[in-house]
């Protein structure tokens, strides 16, 4: 049974969106290197309205979904991200934990995550608690619901899984691996609206490229990224001063 991502949302129609495409959409469509399922939690309202939700208990605007409605949808689940088998339960939230590479590594080991998309004002807290949901942020933002927040889950973890994206050393050099940003990438043509690919990657002296690359992380990372560059070891090394990276944030941050 491959990797298998199930999605518990009011609106399935939404999927497989920007997964069918390119070579995660061939991983699953046609190399069935990963699944995707869809569980319309609308079917579990048993309410003669089909209404799913429910005003805030305490007042206040917007509503709420509720909690046994959530609990049948995902109690309906079954296959490889089944609760019971240990797949993760996440739940997409503005505030929730940030999203990092290091956890989808984690959730890309497992049989497959199960992933729950709020709608309206959100969940009712006793389900996400009884049920042992991670509530997930994709970013510093809110979003209308967690359709494109679980996309942007899904398509992180089903990358790493070995045979999706073909190259398995290309996923070596990327942002987040060793707590560096990636460097930039340049193509053909040489010459482009007058700015010129950087010399050093036409030179054919892979060491030098390999070095060049390594300063470009570093200092896209501290420009950039502070807080990663903050606990990142290269900033304590011979030619690397806190301090000047400090003032050069700082006057970037001005302009």
């Amino acid at each position: 049974m491959p990797f298998t991502a199930t999605v518990l949302t009011m609106f399935p129609e939404a999927f497989p969106g920007p997964l069918g495409v390119s070579l995660i959409g061939t991983a699953w469509r046609e190399r069935n290197l990963w699944a995707l399922e869809t569980v319309d939690i609308r079917a579990f309202s048993e309410d003669k309205r089909g209404f799913l939700d429910d005003t805030p208990a305490g007042g206040g605007p917007g509503a709420v979904l509720k909690a046994d409605v959530v609990a049948r949808a995902l109690d309906s689940v079954s296959g490889s991200a089944n609760p019971s088998k240990g797949g993760p339960l996440l739940y997409m939230s503005a505030r929730g934990r940030p999203l990092t590479q290091a956890r989808v590594k984690d959730w890309a080991k497992a049989d497959g995550i199960t992933v729950l998309c709020g709608r309206f004002e959100g969940v009712d807290q006793r389900v996400l608690d009884a049920r042992g949901f991670e509530e997930v942020a994709v970013g510093d933002a809110v979003l209308a619901g967690g359709e494109a927040a679980a996309m942007v889950v899904i398509e992180a973890c089903v990358r790493l899984i070995p045979g999706v994206l073909g190259q398995a050393e290309s996923l070596s050099s990327e942002s987040f691996e060793d707590g560096l940003l990636e460097h930039p990438q340049y193509t053909r043509p040489r010459t482009f609206e007058g700015l010129e690919i950087p010399e050093v990657l036409l030179s054919g002296d892979h060491k030098k490229v390999a070095a060049w690359r390594q300063r470009q992380r570093e200092e896209t990372t501290r420009e950039r990224r502070p807080d990663l560059w903050a606990a990142h070891p290269a900033q304590t090394t011979a030619g690397h001063d806190p301090a000047k990276s400090q003032v050069k944030s700082a006057k970037l941050e001005e302009k």
